[in-house]
């Protein structure tokens, strides 16, 4: 009797142990598809882009509240990149990795290292990003993006004032009429 009941406790834990979900993963379906949206994102393809989402997505950047649509990200990427020359996530410093979470959710987390030059001065500013993507049925369906902008803002913001004591410099306005002077010897 205590060999059948150690047969069965054995066959029980070998059946359970090769019955179990992978609940993290480096190579998934679905970190494919961040990987390309990424890469969409580097070459401004954004008709591409918006393909990996879901007509219903969710997008946040920054944000808990404003919601961005993929039909949005064009717009709010665009706006964006008119202070800047080139931008791409740098290609060493890229992490992906895919969870489920205990509902059964697949979520697929990314950190990079965004580098951008601005376009008046040049100036290089490296920021560190993370976007969590949560996936079904192969489709992007909500979107969670965090990273610091203060320095990106800072710099343009600095530009932004630069131009302005140029305009003012420049301005016909602050240029005073001076009668013809006669000289007295």
């Amino acid at each position: 009797m205590k060999k059948l009941i150690l047969l069965v406790g054995v066959s029980l834990f070998l059946f359970n142990c090769n019955n179990t979900v992978q609940r993290y993963t480096q190579d998934s379906p679905e970190i494919e598809t961040v990987k390309q949206t990424i890469a969409f994102y580097d070459v401004h393809k954004w008709d591409s882009l918006k393909m990996n989402y879901s007509d219903t997505a969710k997008i946040y950047y920054n944000t808990r509240k404003d919601v961005i649509s993929p039909k949005d990200l064009k717009t709010f990427f665009t706006r964006n990149d008119n202070y800047i020359s080139t931008r791409a996530f740098e290609d060493e410093s890229r992490e992906y990795e895919m969870v489920e979470d205990n509902n059964g959710k697949k979520w697929v987390n990314f950190w990079g290292l965004w580098k951008g030059n601005l376009k008046d001065n040049n100036n290089g500013i490296v920021i560190p990003v993370h976007i969590t993507y949560q996936f079904n049925k192969g489709k992007i369906v909500e979107e969670f993006g965090y990273w610091n902008t203060a320095e990106l803002l800072s710099e343009i913001q600095a530009l932004g004032n630069k131009k302005i004591d140029i305009e003012e410099i420049e301005s016909d306005d602050n240029i005073e009429v001076v009668e013809d002077i006669e000289d007295i010897d």
